[in-house]
């Protein structure tokens, strides 16, 4: 039954959220530590459990992205994107969405599309096309590619956590559904974009815009472009690495008995408690943990090594072997946008993931009443959820770590779960996510905005006809092949 504390504490770790969003940045996970400091302290809750294998894997993987932009080799990958926009400008507002898709698929973070943004601008300029149109998309694609990218931290931990509650699928697998579902649901929204708003020389703001000299000049006077950028040899070799990297990932991923294994203790299912005293006696669970086989209770099994723990291996041998064969300097990897952005996420997960679970372990049993009934009847309804929650939320793989353990208990099949993957992504919604800003920022036309209603901005509708595309044909593709 719900109860007044219950709706108070909920509305606590709203709150945290909302006001954590305001201020960005860290703040979002340190805010979100004064909500479980009041649900903990005042209302005496249980702690939950921090999601640190999701921040290892991040952590280990934004360190190789940082380590190969320090080298050089992200600003050949941003040539190799411009090139292609240059040789077909007027098929950008498809391009270039996909250019920034798989750049994020490539390197898992959004965040790399601060260099080539400017470059999709300039490019619709000088092609008379509407900026808007393919800056809007492409500012989508950026987060899009998270759920895409073997080594995002949204996809290892809907792997990690699907097998921990039965559902046994693997990175592959899941990319596999939600590549071809957000590719099709990008190129919607490009279609959709595709004659957004006036033309540039039927826009009476814009052509007013040109009647100013000075605005003419800033519009039309600058060129962006890495096209006139030397790429070192060493740069392009860390690119290699990295994609070396990513292949030995997803190798393991596929066929895990190439991978080491080792001595595991496991409960036998029906195992009685074992009495040590009339009044003190030890479950199988707490004599796995304390590592003790005793017969007929536990037993000993062959488990390969855990894929987060590859990925941790792999990302950090790699970003070694760029500092030492690829002149790639540790300090300016620190320094670079990569890296920064990473670690923000990593405490914003902290924080998030850590209150979220918190409030839902707590209260389990209650949300099973509320949410069975209609998640029984329509199990698709938690794309709902999983969409409301990134609103507020500012990461996805926040949004599955916190969420995707409560899906799962209320008897939710992986299948399903699967389908509904790309509704992680919903923090479009609120224009306030780096990307989007900056995407507003680049666009020297004035077209791409963020409106007056805060609401009515030029991300709202290529996001939600991309994520709503891409949910649908990911929960069919997930139906049939699952």
């Amino acid at each position: 039954m719900v109860t007044f504390t219950m709706i108070l504490q909920l509305c606590i770790v709203l709150g945290a959220l909302w006001v954590g969003s305001r201020y960005g940045s860290l703040a979002l996970g340190a805010i979100s530590g004064i909500g479980l400091t009041i649900l903990v302290f005042c209302f005496g809750l249980k702690p939950g459990t921090p999601p640190t294998d999701v921040i290892y894997i991040i952590i280990a993987a934004v360190t190789c992205a940082g380590i190969m932009q320090a080298s050089g080799g992200m600003d050949w990958l941003i040539q190799i994107a411009e090139k292609l926009l240059r040789k077909h400008p007027d098929r950008i507002t498809f391009l270039a969405p996909l250019c920034t898709f798989f750049l994020t698929v490539l390197v898992g973070t959004g965040h790399v599309v601060y260099t080539l943004m400017p470059i999709i601008c300039d490019i619709a300029l000088k092609k008379g096309i509407r900026p808007e149109r393919p800056c809007g998309v492409a500012s989508i694609a950026s987060q899009v590619g998270i759920t895409c990218s073997p080594i995002a931290a949204a996809v290892v931990a809907f792997v990690s956590i699907s097998n921990a509650n039965g559902f046994d699928i693997t990175i592959p697998g899941v990319l596999m559904i939600s590549i071809p579902a957000c590719v099709c649901g990008l190129m919607v929204a490009a279609a959709a974009s595709y004659h957004r708003g006036l033309d540039l020389d039927k826009d009476p703001k814009f052509q007013e815009k040109l009647k100013d000299p000075e605005q003419y000049k800033y519009i039309y006077g600058n060129s962006a472009t890495t096209l006139d950028k030397e790429i070192p040899q060493s740069a392009k070799n860390a690119v290699f690495i990295f994609l070396g990297a990513l292949c030995v990932i997803v190798f393991f991923a596929i066929f895990q008995q190439a991978l080491p294994a080792y001595d595991t203790m496991r409960v036998i299912k029906g195992a009685e408690p074992l009495a040590i005293t009339e009044s003190i006696s030890l479950s199988a669970d707490q004599l796995v943990k304390a590592n003790i086989s005793v017969a007929g209770m536990t037993e000993t099994f062959q488990k390969p090594l855990a894929m987060n723990l590859v990925i941790q291996i792999v990302m950090i041998s790699a970003a070694a072997l760029m500092i030492i064969f690829c002149k790639a300097a540790p300090k300016k990897a620190v320094a670079g946008p990569v890296w920064q952005s990473g670690m923000v996420a990593v405490v914003a997960i902290y924080g998030i993931a850590w209150l979220a679970d918190t409030y839902f372990s707590n209260y389990l049993d209650e949300m099973k009443v509320m949410l069975t009934d209609i998640v029984a009847q329509y199990p698709w309804s938690i794309a709902l959820v999983f969409f409301l929650v990134s609103v507020l939320i500012n990461s996805q793989g926040a949004v599955v770590v916190a969420m995707l353990p409560l899906a799962y208990s209320l008897g939710i099949s992986g299948p399903v779960l699967l389908g509904v993957f790309p509704s992680v992504y919903g923090y479009f919604f609120i224009p306030n996510y780096p990307s989007d800003i900056a995407t507003v920022n680049f666009d020297r036309s004035g077209t791409t905005v963020i409106g007056k209603y805060l609401l009515n901005h030029s991300f709202m509708m290529p996001g939600l006809v991309c994520v709503f595309t891409s949910t649908i044909i990911a929960y069919l593709l997930s139906m049939v092949l699952y």
